[in-house]
């Protein structure tokens, strides 16, 4: 399984915009891709902004591709997230799963 991570900040005002975008509109039409296995989104306060850090899983770069292009590492930012975010990365990153959570005990 495959991790692909992306990062963007909004200012404070608008993240609740970019949340929502993400939460009901990305990640729904996510789940209807094969390959897909599931999406987080995380979020940090930052003086004056919010900044998201988007976790999206995937079986295989395959699938990656499927959604982001022939070059998987390009981040795919709709009209509607450009909008409102102040700052993104117009990468994202891509990390082999190295287990499973519930694979190892808790500390």
């Amino acid at each position: 399984m495959i991790a692909r991570i992306w990062r963007g900040r909004a200012a404070t005002g608008n993240a609740d915009h970019y949340r929502r975008h993400a939460i009901e509109r990305v990640f729904p039409a996510l789940k209807n891709l094969p390959g897909h296995r599931g999406a987080y989104l995380l979020t940090r306060e930052v003086p004056g902004e919010v900044e998201f850090l988007a976790v999206t899983l995937w079986d295989n770069i395959e699938a990656i591709r499927s959604f982001a292009g022939s070059n998987a590492e390009t981040a795919v930012v709709e009209p509607e997230a450009r909008a409102v975010l102040s700052d993104f990365d117009e990468f994202a990153r891509h990390y082999e799963m190295a287990g499973t959570p519930g694979a190892w005990p808790a500390g």
